[in-house]
């Protein structure tokens, strides 16, 4: 019992440590340089994508499981494995393979945030 513990809280650990790092190299990006919000999302997402292309990505998931996958660099990583995946069968399904690999995820977005906007009144944000 106290092993199963241990490994839980050090699973834990590095996803924790992973995924924090990630969000602080960003948190860094958009405090120091000129780059908005966005460009460094689509730049996480791109590294991502490239670091599954050249085979860096995969090491990082098999270590901190979920603190790589959830942050947006994750996205990439889904992205990217499912366009591998889906070439393997020809090239239709590199096309589809992404689609279908991101489609869970899109569509909890989609449904949790209608739901967020049934349950809650949108207001502007005063000034």
């Amino acid at each position: 019992m106290t092993a199963e513990i241990v490994d839980i809280a050090l699973m834990f650990a590095k996803a924790f440590a992973v995924g924090g790092t990630i969000c602080l190299v960003a948190q860094i990006l958009i405090n120091v340089t000129d780059l908005t919000a966005g460009k460094v999302l689509v730049y996480f997402m791109l590294a991502g994508v490239a670091l599954t292309a050249i085979g860096a990505y995969q090491p990082l998931v098999d270590f901190a499981g979920a603190g790589a996958t959830v942050p947006i660099s994750g996205f990439g990583y889904l992205l990217a494995n499912g366009a591998m995946k889906g070439a393997e069968r020809g090239l239709f399904y590199a096309v589809t393979g992404p689609l279908a690999a991101a489609s869970a995820g899109v569509t909890a977005a989609v449904v949790f945030s209608f739901m967020a906007a049934l349950l809650f009144k949108a207001r502007s944000k005063p000034n």
